[in-house]
């Protein structure tokens, strides 16, 4: 038989030196019938029933030259041929018993996830939500109809239509606390932002427009906010261009991984230590050590640097900077109280 690659290598390889090595045999057995008299045609009939063991009749009477070529091309050919088909064999069953016992392991895993964040679209926009909600310590779920391109994911991932119930359904969307619609197509998010709210009324959706008319349809489908890239993109460059520094320095605090400080929002439950108290008698920064730059009243409304007697209410959101420790300590305080 033809010398093939190691053991080892990965099995497409193997596959593929097999098929060419086959070839091969056949290229070397034609051209050695014709050598001996056979019309080309013949030549190649000859050696491909002396390969594959058929043997359904010789086309010329054997002389030794043509009985020793053929006996040379049985013990290369037979070889090469069950060599071939074995790989192809094994690469075929590997693959589909692999992918079975991949798919059953990723919805064992869909199946356990909770509060995670479904991130319907895997463009470079989707990518950079993943990055970012991967470096907050979220755990999240891929979905997007072309399964090619979540090859090498590190992430559960469910390939679909996210548009489908079915899909959203599988990928724990009754768990999840969020979905970021944010597909290259509006028309997909708006339905994307339709069926999340059906199937999960109480989900926070931040979808993707593309254009400004997109806008008012997302938000009236069910999205919680939207965003548009280009917009945000030139909001940012005017930034960077009008106050560099402090551009740079929210950017670094809300999105750095590497600065002592950063920004987190807290919201304060009706059982909180401090609720109904005034910043000024809730202590927090002297308990704390995280400084309350702003608060999210319940209808919407932002007071920025609040004053000391604002008082606490239940379903405010406070925007706070500090240390990681301080800002435990902070969600700690902003937390239910046990016993309650």
């Amino acid at each position: 038989m033809l010398g093939v690659g190691p053991s080892n290598s990965h099995p497409r390889r193997r596959v593929a030196i097999g098929i060419a090595a086959l070839f091969v045999v056949l290229g070397a057995g034609t051209t050695g019938y014709w050598l001996l008299g056979l019309p080309p045609l013949e030549a190649l009939y000859q050696t491909v029933t002396t390969v594959s063991t058929v043997g359904f009749r010789e086309l010329f009477r054997l002389d030794p030259a043509t009985e020793i070529f053929t006996i040379v091309l049985v013990l290369a050919g037979v070889g090469t041929v069950l060599y071939a088909f074995g790989e192809l064999l094994e690469v075929l069953i590997e693959g589909t018993l692999t992918d079975l016992v991949g798919r059953r392991r990723m919805d064992r895993q869909l199946e356990q996830m909770e509060g995670h964040v479904i991130v319907c679209g895997w463009g470079r926009i989707g990518r950079a939500v993943a990055e970012h909600l991967e470096a907050a310590g979220r755990n999240l779920v891929v979905v997007d109809i072309d399964g090619s391109r979540l090859e090498g994911t590190p992430h559960p991932h469910v390939v679909g239509d996210a548009t489908e119930d079915a899909v959203l359904r599988r990928a724990g969307i009754a768990r999840a606390s969020g979905l970021a619609a944010v597909t290259a197509n509006d028309a997909t998010n708006v339905y994307l932002a339709l069926s999340g709210r059906s199937l999960s009324p109480d989900l926070f959706i931040v979808a993707r427009a593309r254009v400004a008319d997109s806008e008012p349809k997302l938000l009236r489908a069910g999205a919680n906010r939207v965003i548009n890239p280009q917009a945000i993109g030139g909001a940012r460059a005017a930034a960077f261009l009008l106050q560099p520094h402090v551009a740079e320095f929210v950017d670094v605090v809300t999105h750095g991984r590497d600065m002592e400080f950063r920004l987190a929002e807290f919201a304060v439950s009706p059982t909180a230590a401090f609720v109904r108290s005034t910043l000024r008698d809730a202590h927090i920064r002297d308990r704390t050590g995280a400084l309350v730059l702003a608060v999210r009243h319940a209808e919407g409304r932002f007071t920025t640097n609040p004053s000391p007697d604002s008082t606490l209410e239940p379903g405010q959101i406070l925007i706070a900077i500090g240390t990681d420790e301080q800002l435990r300590s902070l969600g700690q305080l902003a937390a239910p109280t046990s016993g309650h």
